[in-house]
């Protein structure tokens, strides 16, 4: 019999610099530097947050949606805004 596999995310601690995500057992620190859109977020809004697959990571209420590897190793995912593009 197969049963429903759970991941689960925790926010652990928010700062004004960043907010901490506990994912099994690996803390990671989230920076509102690499991660701006969640600077003004609410600590309901960060808590709330799901792990559909070992790899995402989704906040409903802020309709984010995030690789767990962009917060391990955020250099390899530049930010590239699509107004720049314009």
């Amino acid at each position: 019999m197969h049963g429903t596999v759970t991941l689960g995310a925790e926010v652990t601690n928010v700062s004004t610099h960043c907010f901490w995500l506990l994912l099994g057992d690996e803390e990671l620190p989230v920076p509102f530097s690499e991660f701006p859109w969640f600077k003004k977020a609410t600590i309901e809004q960060l808590s709330d947050v799901q792990r559909p697959t070992e790899d995402h990571l989704y906040w409903p209420q802020l309709d984010i949606d995030l690789s767990v590897e962009s917060i391990r190793k955020p250099e390899s995912f530049p930010l590239v805004s699509r107004g720049a593009a314009s």
